[in-house]
């Protein structure tokens, strides 16, 4: 088990854990990139919560979307750090990818192809 799946709280309410599947997607993409040896699991954390002290200080944080703004930005600046990706191409696929959100209609799964044929 890893680092970050043992400090998953157990869950068996009936609200969902995450309230955007983004939220669940970006969580477990880090979970994954982590478990291949990307990065440990203690650089995300310090990473992690240098992002939350810094976006706390602008205003109250409430634990929800912008939670998941700061662990979205954290993963982007990280990947853009540690491997070859330049932060334009980061901001290119982020921009594709709610393009292709943005043409799905409702309930139907998000395909990639979608935002990258809206770019081009």
């Amino acid at each position: 088990m890893s680092a970050a799946s043992s400090l998953c709280l157990p869950h068996g309410g009936e609200e969902p854990v995450f309230v955007e599947p983004w939220h669940a997607q970006v969580f477990a993409l880090t979970v994954h990139l982590n478990e291949s040896g990307r990065f440990t699991w203690a650089d995300w954390v310090a990473r992690f919560s240098a992002t939350l002290k810094r976006h706390g200080l602008a205003r109250e944080l409430d634990g929800g979307a912008d939670y998941f703004d700061a662990w979205l930005e954290t993963l982007e600046t990280l990947l853009t750090e540690t491997t070859d990706l330049a932060p334009k191409d980061v901001n290119m696929m982020r921009d594709a990818w709610e393009a292709a959100y943005l043409a799905t209609p409702h309930g139907a799964p998000v395909h990639l192809e979608a935002g990258l044929t809206k770019k081009l």
